[in-house]
């Protein structure tokens, strides 16, 4: 909503922007392309053009582990707005002085937040609760799981480490079956 995050940047003029929001569900998405890129990419390019506008120092934008190669809506979704920010830094650093007030764009990846919104294990849950089946999108899929302070921890390292330009790509420990994790949750 434009207008909306005109009104807010011009009340509150943040010095720092978090940007998590996006469409995270992945079925939804590969059924609504065209939503999913107007929320995720346009919505993101409306942001990171408030933070430039209104002199926001620090701009960090929480992707996704599914941005690296990417096989679906969201993972491509997500690699465009990770394209649009790292193309404004480089932008705004060729077209102002060092010395100038610009805002600085840090990107970070990672993969499931446990007992986030869009983590398997709600949907796990529901399943098994409703007598199953446990749906397993593909056996060898694997992902990355962490707990909601750690990936807190990384978004705030990100912003801290970050002068602009990188993709923060932080140890997640190591891959996790998806049926594994269904196998133990059942």
């Amino acid at each position: 909503d434009q207008y909306r995050m005109e009104s807010v940047f011009s009340q509150y003029a943040p010095a720092c922007v978090f940007h998590a929001a996006a469409y995270k569900h992945v079925p939804m998405m590969e059924e609504n392309p065209c939503v999913s890129i107007q929320n995720n990419v346009v919505g993101t390019r409306l942001m990171a053009d408030l933070a430039v506008k209104y002199h926001v120092k620090k701009f960090v934008m929480i992707s996704t582990d599914k941005a690296v190669n990417p096989t679906n809506v969201m993972g491509c979704s997500k690699r465009l707005c990770e394209i649009y920010v790292q193309s404004l830094n480089a932008y705004l650093l060729k077209s102002l002085d060092v010395s100038s007030a610009k805002t600085q764009f840090v990107t970070t990846r990672f993969g499931n937040v446990l007992g986030s919104n869009g983590s398997v294990i709600p949907l796990f849950k529901k399943q098994i609760e409703a007598g199953g089946p446990v749906t397993v999108t593909h056996p060898d899929i694997i992902r990355f799981f962490m707990l909601i302070p750690e990936a807190c921890k990384l978004v705030l390292e990100a912003g801290t480490k970050g002068n602009g330009g990188e993709i923060f790509v932080f140890d997640m420990g190591k891959p996790v079956k998806i049926l594994d994790l269904a196998k133990q949750m059942n």
